[in-house]
């Protein structure tokens, strides 16, 4: 495995930050300059950098721009002495991946480090492709996808159910691009953003002078959508007039602008949308039941995301190469478990802008924990109490391990350094009481001491 360079002119420190890399499974290299650094980095390769602003040849930041030149993908760590928003600034724009500020809490680094390293390469995926984002391995995102492909198939009415934020818009795209329609138009209206009197214009289109400022004859979206898909969404809000109207075109594919006299044929597919159980607007006798049932010929339900929780890394890896493709983003493990313990209220909108925050405010290609929205961090903590759970903690760090090639052995004495580490602290560092109250034999537990070597934060 690379080693960890790091860039530090204080000795003691530079040894501490040594032996954080060494409890982490890493060889250091450590340099007391900014040149230094940039001489081991040109004739070696690192998995990633840690570097001091304040160096005594020249500042870290002038060594991170040089840095990019050479490793343009390169992890890099930033810690200073002289936290200010300029250096803040100026690390994040040459995508320094975290930000430190001294003193050191060496577990901190430690943390931000085996996630930095943790963090697997992206898979690659096509920046800005809708079928890219329309991803999914759940049970319920699998029987959607074969609904999508009957829809795809034919040229039938589809009606998409499901919650605000689960992929409507997008799905509809993708049937579009699937269909044999895929070469005309695709026109959407939202039904709820306007008014009535608008929406019927807007849909059906309408004459010069047929009402107060119609200067001039319009086409509606309907016209606009000639031979191709017009996407329909919350179709359930359209009033009781509108969807007569709306009726007689499904029907006969005709239609008469506002104002207007000639009846007029338009070719098309028609793709609806709704949040609401259509059926239950039927009952309540706010939707026709006509108008329904036309519309209702296909229906593809799409599930929430916390019905398919396993999607979030996949989903999110989708988001990351569209939002920044340059940037390369990719999830932290320990990111990727907030996220996937969070109940997601919004569904995939509400994770495309957690994401869209994390790509903000983050300073390199791998976000973090603190780079996601405080308000998730928070809710994700107090879903369950006392905080991350120890069997999910766990599992992350077995397979970290298993991915840095570690065998039985090794991750067993690790976890045993630290449940000892952590019970020594408890019996404030006396193997005699923890030997005692914890029923462990002497001798054994001095021998087990004695090979745990310094307790984190001492070199």
């Amino acid at each position: 495995m690379n080693p960890i360079l790091i860039i530090e002119d204080e000795h003691a420190l530079a040894a501490a930050l040594a032996a954080v890399c060494r409890r982490l499974g890493r060889e250091a290299v450590l340099c007391y300059s900014g040149q230094r650094g940039l001489d081991e980095l040109a004739s070696g390769e690192f998995a990633l950098a840690v570097l001091d602003i304040g160096l005594p040849d020249m500042s870290g930041l002038a060594v991170l721009e040089q840095m990019r030149v050479h490793a343009p993908q390169l992890p890099a760590l930033i810690i200073t002495a002289h936290a200010n928003l300029d250096n803040a600034v100026a690390a994040k724009k040459l995508g320094a991946a975290a930000y430190l500020v001294k003193p050191l809490d060496l577990h901190e680094v430690q943390e931000t480090l085996r996630q930095l390293l943790s963090a697997a390469p992206p898979a690659p995926a096509t920046p800005g492709d809708a079928l890219t984002l329309l991803v999914g391995a759940a049970p319920a995102m699998q029987r959607t996808f074969v609904e999508i492909a009957h829809a795809c198939a034919t040229d039938a009415p589809v009606l998409l159910s499901g919650p605000t934020g689960t992929g409507k818009t997008l799905t509809a795209r993708v049937i579009h691009a699937k269909s044999a329609r895929r070469d005309a138009p695709f026109v959407t209206l939202h039904c709820s953003a306007l008014p009535e009197a608008l929406l019927e214009s807007e849909l059906f289109g309408h004459e010069k002078n047929s009402f107060t400022g119609a200067s001039a004859a319009r086409a509606g979206h309907i016209e606009r959508a000639q031979g191709g898909t017009l996407f329909l969404d919350e179709i359930a809000d359209i009033s009781p007039a509108i969807q007569a109207k709306l009726l007689r075109f499904v029907e006969e594919h005709t239609f008469t602008r506002i104002g207007g006299r000639e009846d007029l044929r338009v070719d098309l597919r028609l793709i609806t949308a709704t949040n609401k159980v259509l059926r239950d607007e039927v009952r309540a006798g706010r939707f026709r039941e006509d108008l329904y049932y036309r519309l209702h010929v296909l229906e593809i339900a799409l599930p929430s995301l916390r019905d398919r929780a396993g999607d979030v890394p996949a989903l999110a890896a989708s988001f990351l190469a569209t939002l920044a493709p340059e940037r390369h983003a990719q999830l932290s493990p320990a990111a990727a478990e907030l996220l996937q313990r969070h109940a997601w209220p919004g569904n995939v909108r509400e994770l495309r802008n957690v994401l869209e925050h994390a790509i903000a405010v983050s300073n390199g290609g791998v976000i973090l924990p603190q780079h996601l929205p405080r308000e998730l961090r928070e809710l994700a903590t107090s879903a369950s109490p006392g905080g991350q759970p120890l069997d999910s903690a766990l599992g992350a760090w077995l397979q970290e391990k298993l991915l840095g090639g570690a065998d039985y052995k090794e991750m067993h004495d690790e976890l045993e350094a630290m449940a000892l580490r952590h019970l020594l602290a408890h019996f404030g560092g006396k193997p005699t009481i923890l030997a005692r109250e914890t029923k462990v034999n002497r001798v054994t537990l001095r021998r087990k001491c004695r090979l745990l070597g310094p307790p984190p934060g001492e070199a």
